[in-house]
């Protein structure tokens, strides 16, 4: 019964997905003459240059990535992100959507917006509507020098130089402020305002310092034993992960404890299990 609901679940996140992703698509992108990113992006490319509409490029250029996935990441993902393309090709063949403004500056953020949403709503219903990743997956796992970040970045750089000369500058930089948009929106859909951050903190006061965090925002916190590279005294070094609305919290506490605190924080592409607590959609 509980996997029935998760599919459940999973299938209206896909099923959202496709509207909101069909709506960036067909309500501001193309009659602009604007493009999206990855896949999508070469989909809309290969529309341009050719009789055959978008509906048709969509499934044809991600069948190769479906495959891949099939086999990096089971039938199951596979099989929705099929199911999910197959959706968005017949929302784009059989859904009117009328033409939401003339105004580029708002077509290029809004279209980047519904469209960033609708792959993240399907990524969180355990699908895709865009094979990049896949590509950018498989291609990392088999290069030392490259990760997915890099691999998709080489690839969208290559797109939108292309891009340049068939739709010509104006246009193929207004689908780069998409494809941002679209970039951000897909992350903030995945990761929310929980989006975890690493905190190091080197001070004198470590152990109040620690306390606080752990009482205050019952987070949990790591202790190192290290020493000074100068001075070779030895001190502790805390170590916690919080959601970036929590970053400021913390600075505070180590502020009012130690104003000379060494701080340093980043963003984690992931993070869970000890007592670290995402509020997922399942």
């Amino acid at each position: 019964m509980k996997q029935l609901r998760r599919e459940a679940l999973n299938a209206l996140l896909i099923v959202l997905g496709i509207l909101s992703a069909a709506m960036g698509l067909k309500g501001f992108l193309l009659s602009s003459n604007f493009i999206d990113g990855g896949v999508t992006g070469v989909s809309m490319l290969l529309a341009k240059l050719t009789a055959a509409p978008l509906s048709v490029w969509l499934p044809l250029v991600n069948a190769p990535f479906v495959v891949v996935g099939y086999r990096q990441m089971g039938r199951a993902f596979a099989v929705r992100s099929a199911l999910a393309i197959g959706g968005l090709a017949g929302a784009l063949a059989t859904i009117h959507v009328p033409d939401v403004t003339p105004d580029l500056l708002l077509t290029a953020v809004f279209g980047g917006l519904f469209i960033g949403g609708g792959i993240g709503l399907a990524v969180r219903g355990g699908a895709v509507l865009d094979g990049t990743e896949i590509a950018a997956l498989l291609i990392s796992k088999r290069s030392h020098l490259l990760k997915v970040g890099d691999v998709i970045l080489i690839f969208n750089v290559v797109l939108f130089l292309i891009a340049m000369s068939v739709l010509g500058v104006e246009p193929a930089l207004y689908s780069i402020l998409t494809y941002v948009t679209a970039a951000r929106t897909l992350d903030f859909v995945i990761y929310g305002v929980e989006e975890y951050t690493a905190i190091t903190i080197v001070s004198s006061q470590s152990v109040a310092i620690r306390e606080r965090i752990t009482g205050e925002l019952e987070r949990g916190v790591t202790v190192y034993r290290g020493y000074g590279g100068l001075t070779g005294a030895e001190q502790q070094i805390l170590y916690c992960v919080v959601t970036r609305l929590e970053i400021g919290k913390v600075k505070a506490i180590v502020h009012a404890l130690d104003e000379h605190a060494f701080i340093v924080s980043h963003v984690l592409a992931d993070a869970e299990g000890g007592v670290v607590k995402r509020a997922a959609l399942h």
